[in-house]
């Protein structure tokens, strides 16, 4: 990529978002240079998750902000880089992530955690660290555009914080790096670093979206004998066999309990791991109790909008069962997820499998009514 453009104002198209609910308006808009710390990106592929969708229908109103460029999982090419960033130079092919590590902070350097003080997901934040300002601007009035999650991804030019951007190997197709940025890295990361699953085991997904089905890869990369899939949407059993699902439940379709179902598909006891990617504190509960007495784990991985506190006795936790949450599959992104791409290239997790729809960038608002209709896992747009 030239550098024709670097200390410049770009014009550039984005899909921008002027209220809860409204159809993306795709329209030209300006994207400044990036300051200290920062990287400018050339998005070339980007998809959509369903926190994008959360968000654009602006279901916790406290975290609303408009005009704003939603986008959290793509890949690009680096245009240019602002003062102090020594890690990322112009043409390297990157990922943007929203869970960021700035490799200094007292998080980043716990061993315990992928968390990280100041570049953490943070669905509040919307304009940049270093100044508090915006790097998008309308192009008729200069008005600025609000940030989403560290990343901003549905522009062809994104301003990104390089505490938030990861270096891939320029012979991996970009069109499948991209999907690292979230889904992928969130579910397998979940099975192989936060449940550490192991060999032989059994294992309960409930929610079988693109999040659920990467839990169900990552299991089957670790040798898990037995993957329940639990889902209410019965059109998604075939794609979940196919990444690893080896028995599916549909709750609306049986007489008992979810959990009392699994049970009897375990023999009794119940799984060794339950993941639960929904988002609702009943199914958290159904999770839970799926899990076998003495030493069964929940993973908590969706995000629960509502006040609601745990559906939990604090007695039940003296069975031996635990809960524990984990954000972006506890990978490190700058540490971790350049290797886990180079195990998904060498097989352990089929990347491609997870893009069932593809679209050009125009189509954005068709790619959210895939989603939203439950008929893609993801859809893979090129800019």
């Amino acid at each position: 990529m030239g550098n024709n453009t670097a200390g410049e104002v770009i014009t550039c198209k984005a899909a921008v978002a002027w209220g809860p609910g409204q159809p993306l308006v795709m329209e030209e808009i300006l994207v400044d240079p990036p300051q200290k710390m920062e990287v400018r990106i050339k998005v070339l592929f980007t998809s959509i998750c369903h926190t994008d969708l959360s968000a654009w229908k602006g279901e916790n109103e406290s975290q609303r902000a408009y005009p704003r460029i939603f986008g959290h999982e793509a890949s690009g090419i680096v245009e240019s880089i602002g003062e102090g960033v020594t890690d990322l130079k112009e043409g390297d092919h990157v990922v943007p992530i929203f869970n960021g590590e700035c490799g200094e902070c007292e998080y980043c350097r716990c061993e315990r955690t992928n968390m990280c003080r100041d570049y953490g997901v943070n669905p509040m934040k919307k304009a940049m660290v270093a100044d508090g300002g915006c790097r998008f601007r309308t192009k008729e009035t200069g008005e600025p555009i609000f940030h989403f999650l560290n990343t901003s991804t549905f522009s062809e030019f994104t301003v990104v914080e390089s505490a938030c951007v990861v270096k891939v190997d320029p012979g991996f197709p970009l069109e499948k790096m991209a999907m690292l940025s979230c889904g992928v890295s969130t579910g397998v990361g979940a099975a192989w670093n936060t449940a550490d699953v192991k060999a032989g085991s059994t294992v309960a997904i409930f929610g079988l979206g693109s999040v659920g089905l990467a839990v169900a890869a990552g299991a089957r990369a670790r040798g898990a004998l037995k993957i329940i899939g639990v889902d209410i949407n019965p059109a998604k059993f075939v794609k979940a066999q196919e990444l690893g699902i080896t028995d599916c439940i549909n709750p609306k379709g049986i007489e008992t309990a979810s959990h009392e179902e699994i049970k009897r598909l375990t023999g009794g006891g119940g799984v060794d791991y339950s993941f639960e990617c929904t988002g609702n504190s009943a199914v958290l509960r159904e999770a839970f109790l799926s899990t076998h007495l003495g030493w069964g784990l929940t993973v908590l991985l969706g995000v629960h909008p509502g006040p609601k506190m745990l559906p939990l006795h604090p007695m039940e936790l003296f069975n031996g069962q635990q809960i524990t949450g984990s954000v972006f599959g506890g990978f490190k992104g700058k540490t971790h997820l350049p290797s886990f791409a180079e195990d998904c290239m060498r097989g352990a997790v089929n990347l491609e499998e997870f893009i069932s729809h593809e679209l050009p960038f125009e189509k954005i608002n068709e790619a959210f009514q895939l989603l939203q209709g439950g008929e893609s896992l993801r859809c893979l747009m090129h800019l």
